[in-house]
């Protein structure tokens, strides 16, 4: 019989020092623990590397910590990297190494000593509702009759998400929104059965936004989700205007079978800077006009099905 190992989270040691978790193996012959890391060999066999388990953990670990950098900058606003290592839990190194990423990405600001929370410049709903109207229209139109009976929708904040909704009306769907317009529109459709995220009420842009929404997110799934964006750079990169609303965002995503992205003419390049995502985690991405030659090829490189109506 060849011994077998599992894998188990030893509990955090030190008082001050933030979690630091130890693994270890259990032989299954003789259910002996062995921290794996030291160098180290078992009375039964060898222990095998696990690498490939310790860069599992490792990745969670940090997605944990970014979400943790960034609640604590939105409640608090700016953070020295003292401040932060003390509130998430890690050392100062890694919070700094967390911060030039997170930076990198558009989440966050730098500034000597720490970080401060990205400042949008997004405009409230009711500015940008009548705003190329007839352009949001044809992108609703195509994209509710993408949409089959018996499917769960998940649709994005804007106005464009919202006249998505008009033309979901009557049909036998699950539609999931954080979208406050959009709850409007169908909540007395009773052939909608309609979900709303929880989160804190965002008044001016119609939105709900926070970690109670993303976690919500992280209990549902759809078959589509249509999301908005306020630029699409050459590159494929999806960009927003400001940073509250990009987890909540990268959480609809997640949750999604298809991504429909939705961006009129004036999203390329549109404005923005904070990063949403990157052309491979598209499915469609449905506009109104040509799309420029360079944009729309490394949107079709990345298997982006792009449609122009």
């Amino acid at each position: 019989m060849t011994a077998g190992y599992a894998v188990h989270p030893l509990r955090p040691t030190g008082v001050g020092s933030g979690p630091r978790l130890n693994y270890a193996r259990e032989c299954t012959r003789c259910a002996t623990l062995t921290r794996v890391k030291r160098v180290s060999r078992h009375s039964c066999v060898t222990l095998l590397e696990f690498e490939e388990f310790a860069s599992m953990v490792s990745g969670m670990l940090a997605d944990r910590r970014h979400q943790l950098i960034l609640r604590a900058l939105r409640a608090d606003g700016p953070l020295s990297v003292v401040a932060l290592a003390e509130k998430v839990g890690a050392s100062q190194a890694t919070i700094r190494r967390d911060l030039v990423q997170l930076e990198d990405e558009g989440l966050l600001k730098r500034v000597y000593g720490g970080a401060a929370p990205v400042t949008g410049e997004d405009d409230p709903f009711a500015d940008v509702a009548g705003v190329r109207v007839e352009a949001k229209d044809a992108l609703a139109l195509w994209c509710a009759d993408l949409v089959r009976d018996g499917e769960t929708v998940l649709l994005d904040i804007g106005t464009t998400a919202h006249r998505v909704a008009r033309h979901l009306h009557g049909r036998s769907l699950t539609v999931i929104t954080s979208n406050l317009a959009v709850y409007e529109e169908l909540q007395d459709d009773k052939d909608v059965q309609l979900i709303l995220l929880g989160g804190v009420v965002r008044r001016d842009y119609r939105s709900l936004v926070g970690f109670l929404t993303e976690d919500n997110l992280r209990q549902v799934h759809a078959d589509r989700l249509f999301l908005g964006t306020s630029g699409v750079r050459p590159d494929g990169q999806v960009l927003d205007t400001t940073a509250v609303e990009v987890p909540v965002k990268r959480a609809m995503i997640a949750a999604s079978a298809q991504v429909v992205l939705l961006a009129d003419s004036a999203k390329f390049p549109g404005t923005g800077m904070a990063r949403v995502c990157g052309p491979e985690e598209l499915d469609v991405v449905v506009t109104n006009a040509p799309v420029d030659e360079k944009t729309g090829s490394r949107l079709r490189e990345a298997g982006v099905e792009v449609v122009e109506v």
